[in-house]
């Protein structure tokens, strides 16, 4: 689970990156959670864009793609999800430690 300070460290990060993926009218599907998994491994933090015609709801579609994929949804803002996974193989964020109270 991630801090407050974690996300906002995240959304900073992810803040220059283009959306990768999108989910359109089919909405979430294995194929397409396979492949984010794929790529979460390599880059830890991506964006997904929910396109105008998918007749899910937003926030459906976000918890699908981070539950399916494992991943942490840092945010949700507008139509653009953003996820983080830590990486096994290629770690490259280190997030802010969380200081123990």
């Amino acid at each position: 689970m991630l801090t407050g300070k974690q996300k906002r460290f995240l959304r900073a990060e992810a803040h220059h990156l283009t959306p990768i993926f999108q989910v359109g009218k089919g909405g979430v599907n294995d194929q397409m959670i396979s492949q984010l998994r794929d790529v979460l491994e390599v880059r830890e933090l991506i964006k997904v864009r929910i396109l105008d015609n998918c007749e899910e709801d937003k926030d459906v579609v976000a918890d699908a793609l981070a539950k399916g994929t494992g991943a942490e949804l840092v945010q949700l803002i507008g139509l653009t999800v953003v996820l983080y996974k830590e990486s096994r193989n290629n770690k490259k964020i280190v997030l802010p430690k969380v200081d123990k109270k």
